[in-house]
């Protein structure tokens, strides 16, 4: 295996994809938003949420599960992080993980994840978990699924009313803040093949003694993407409008389109931007929204084509009929 390239002082921005940073952005721009999470903020607090964790779940270090402790030494020395994370592992058959908390984020692994993924690919969880925590998602992410499994309307200071705009917000940012870590994982892992192996397992389970083909799972991606008319394109909207998660077939895509880009290359090149140097503007912030309308709008373009192509096939099929039935 090549020898990993030590990202030094690398800022998130690198990495990030413009429509996490637009949607978080977007989201910021709510009013009450900031209210609303100091608020759920200060309700649960950090001590809170920790204490679920050491209460029933394991906590990971030299000597408690040392092999995944080593696995997140080493996404911390690729990526150049020094704040160290704790890392948990909770009971849970889902392949999952998760970056918490407020002021001092930790990471939750799911056992079912160390059941099924192999190393390489437990390691890319944690990367993606590392991602959130450098990107400065982790808040947000936090105030976001309690939001979810409690819901507004529980907590006693905000009305019922507002549920749904917070939560579709919330949502539509959590899954583009994935897009992001994906990313990290992918600069922390420098494999392509283990990132998209994971893609293919949380999607469809691990090999059970099967036959399971990258290829053939990329293939599916880009069917996902690219086939079907304008109805499928409206039910892929419907089926994602709720989900935390965008589906992995989507996640591949779009990942393999980051790597395609050449941006991954300019990265692990030392073409990327320093955490010293990083200064957020009103600049950064335009440049954002005008990167993410490009994104939208090239996914409007791709629905639109299909939608005149399936106007097309009607006016042809139109106009033979009447022809047909004129004769």
């Amino acid at each position: 295996m090549a020898t990993r390239v030590i990202l030094t002082d690398i800022a998130p921005t690198s990495w990030e994809h413009p429509a996490d940073r637009a949607a978080l952005n977007t989201l910021r721009a709510i009013p009450g938003f900031d209210t609303v999470v100091r608020k759920i903020a200060a309700f649960f607090g950090e001590r809170g949420l920790r204490q679920l964790f050491l209460a029933n779940a394991v906590r990971c270090g030299p000597r408690q599960r040392p092999e995944l402790d080593v696995l997140l030494t080493e996404v911390l020395e690729t990526l150049d992080w020094k704040e160290r994370p704790e890392l948990y592992v909770t009971m849970s058959p889902l392949i999952n993980a998760a970056a918490l908390g407020f002021d001092r984020p930790f990471i939750v692994i799911n056992s079912g994840t160390l059941e099924h993924l192999d190393r390489d690919e437990q390691k890319v969880l944690i990367a993606h978990e590392v991602g959130h925590i450098m990107s400065g998602h982790v808040l947000y992410r936090t105030v976001a699924t309690i939001l979810m499994t409690f819901g507004l309307g529980a907590l006693p200071f905000l009305a019922a009313a507002v549920i749904f705009p917070f939560q579709m917000a919330f949502l539509e940012w959590f899954r583009k803040s994935e897009l992001s870590s994906d990313r990290a994982s992918m600069l922390a892992m420098q494999d392509r093949r283990a990132v998209m192996m994971t893609f293919l397992k949380v999607a469809g389970g691990p090999s059970h003694g099967h036959t399971i083909d990258l290829d053939a799972f990329m293939e599916q991606a880009a069917e996902y993407e690219t086939q079907g008319d304008a109805w499928d394109k409206v039910l892929q909207v419907l089926n994602t409008v709720f989900r935390e998660h965008p589906f992995n077939t989507v996640r591949a895509g779009e990942l393999q389109r980051y790597i395609d880009s050449g941006r991954y290359d300019k990265i692990i090149a030392g073409e990327y931007d320093r955490r010293t140097d990083a200064r957020p503007s009103a600049e950064d912030v335009k440049h954002d929204y005008s990167e993410a309308g490009a994104y939208y709008g090239d996914q409007a373009k791709a629905a639109a084509a299909k939608g005149i192509e399936i106007l097309g096939r009607a006016k042809d099929a139109f106009t033979d009929a009447f022809k047909t039935g004129s004769r």
